[in-house]
């Protein structure tokens, strides 16, 4: 197993390693499939999509900052190409439509005490039964869970996929975990 870390493969690949790209692909195929198959609920059109990202990656690798970090990169095309084929394939709805900036700024700043734990994720016998909660969320929602507890990503790099703010992605957390919690019947922590 190569143990150079993401930046290095891509500074290989561009100096003409081909085998490091293979090894990029390798590492990120199952998050970001799982990623898109979240947003899509369609193993096929994940699939599809998938292939999609990791050919826009290699056509455009030499565009990446190696300075960045490369997972923040392609969570950030995943998502984007997520979204388009949700935009192609199926009608917005009133309900889907938010105005997150018109929102007060006061809950931006407020963070949750008791986030929903990262463990929830791993236990077998309610995963079903939250995946299927988290499949009920607006794709914002379920994106800030989803980078946040299954990619482990920071508010800081999910900021920077969002392209906003980070005190919007934590509050957009803070909304997401709390209707996740409806969703579920389980109350709020005191």
């Amino acid at each position: 197993m190569d143990e150079r870390i993401d930046e290095e493969l891509v500074t290989a690949y561009i100096n003409g390693e081909n085998r490091a790209l293979e090894i990029l692909v390798r590492r990120h195929i199952k998050p970001i499939f799982g990623f898109v198959f979240r947003y899509v609920g369609n193993v096929g059109d994940a699939e599809d999509i998938t292939q999609d990202i990791f050919v826009s990656i290699w056509k455009n690798i030499d565009k990446f900052d190696t300075s960045k970090k490369f997972k923040t990169w392609i969570f950030a095309i995943a998502k984007n190409a997520s979204l388009n084929w949700l935009r192609k394939k199926k009608p917005s709805t009133f309900s889907d439509v938010t105005k997150e900036g018109d929102e007060q700024q006061f809950d931006e700043t407020i963070e949750d005490e008791n986030p929903l734990p990262a463990e929830l994720f791993d236990r077998a016998s309610l995963k079903e039964e939250l995946e299927s909660a988290i499949g009920k969320l607006n794709p914002r929602y379920q994106t800030a869970l989803i980078l946040h507890y299954k990619e482990e990503l920071t508010f800081r790099e999910i900021a920077e996929i969002e392209n906003e703010s980070v005190n919007t992605v934590k509050s957009r957390h803070l909304r997401a975990i709390n209707k996740l919690r409806k969703i579920l019947g389980v109350d709020a922590p005191k």
